[in-house]
């Protein structure tokens, strides 16, 4: 989605007159603030919030008519996410939507009463977010991204499309991703030794070390790659997707936008309805309900994304019964 595209959704007045007057009862203009984990320019993160945005609209919320939005876009960077979780609070909205789990941490740090609905988090109790996921019991609620199991379900489908890998690396971003690694690792390496290979942990913070792990990786026949799921390897996909491609090394992902974007396959929770879930609970909030009194949801809707282009270049063939299962095949 192109910017000015973007900005004609967030900007406008399409939503139909019933759903807005419901929404007028409220006595002045709601304020909502959203401090999101990636990249302005980021077409996926723009999507996501586009969906956000429209849902929003058809629940009756519209920004500048009776609701104000706010956004902060934090570019993967922890210091930033720090700043504008301060700036947002201090604005003191009705509501806060954050994205990723630094940026929820971020945000807890600054309010223990704005309520705030997370997407894109995947361990909120072992982050402290919330008590547990039936009720939050806090400020805090919201909507996981993907559970521990994930990994080693990539790991398997990385098995199926690049039989024979030898050693595997999960790439991951200590300082961004759930539990500092620990929330998927044991499921990777669970899975690594199921497969008999050997599982290789690889935290990386920069881009100098994913092509120097990658570049390991490739030096000797086998090697895989597993881009753990958090907001770090989404950010850095072009250079994980480059050095993959130039070290002939398959690598899977959790996102569809990667495979669009040149990587060999990607499995994982479709975030655009998670953003669209998550209105409904801004909805409920305005409303006056709690967030304590929200359960935190599980995603419902997964994909499965597999890129032919770069199956071909690193010769490899894709198995029908995973063609088949796709939701999108990239030729």
């Amino acid at each position: 989605m192109r910017r000015r595209e973007f900005i004609a959704i967030v900007g406008g007045a399409v939503a139909t007159w019933p759903l807005a007057a419901r929404a007028q009862q409220t006595s002045s203009v709601r304020r909502v603030g959203v401090l999101m984990g990636w990249n302005e320019s980021d077409r996926e993160a723009q999507s996501n919030l586009a969906t956000f945005v429209q849902e929003l609209q058809q629940l009756g919320w519209t920004d500048g008519r009776n609701m104000r939005i706010d956004y902060r876009w934090s570019n993967g960077d922890v210091n930033r996410m720090q700043i504008f979780a301060k700036e947002l609070v201090d604005l003191a909205p009705d509501a806060i939507l954050a994205h990723t789990t630094p940026v929820t941490a971020a945000l807890q740090r600054e309010t223990r009463t704005i309520p705030i609905i997370f997407v894109v988090v995947s361990d909120p109790v072992g982050e402290g977010f919330v008590a547990g996921l039936p009720r939050p019991g806090g400020n805090i609620t919201g909507f996981i991204h993907s559970e521990g199991e994930i990994a080693g379900k990539l790991l398997e489908l990385l098995t199926e499309i690049a039989p024979s890998i030898k050693r595997v690396a999960i790439i991951f971003n200590p300082d961004a991703a759930p539990g500092r690694g620990s929330y998927y690792l044991p499921s990777f390496e669970a899975a690594g030794r199921s497969f008999r290979f050997e599982p290789i942990a690889a935290p990386v913070r920069n881009d100098a070390e994913i092509e120097a792990i990658v570049a390991t990786l490739g030096r000797e026949d086998g090697g895989g790659l597993v881009a753990m799921p958090d907001g770090f390897t989404l950010v850095h996909r072009p250079v994980i997707i480059l050095q993959a491609a130039r070290n002939k090394v398959p690598a899977v992902y959790w996102n569809s936008i990667i495979a669009r974007d040149g990587g060999l396959l990607s499995y994982g929770p479709d975030t655009g309805d998670i953003f669209r879930r998550a209105a409904t609970y801004f909805d409920r909030i305005l409303r006056g309900e709690k967030p304590a009194d929200l359960p935190v949801q599980l995603p419902t809707k997964f994909q499965l994304a597999i890129n032919l282009k770069t199956a071909n270049a690193l010769g490899l063939t894709v198995p029908q019964t995973l063609l088949v299962a796709a939701n999108e095949v990239i030729e």
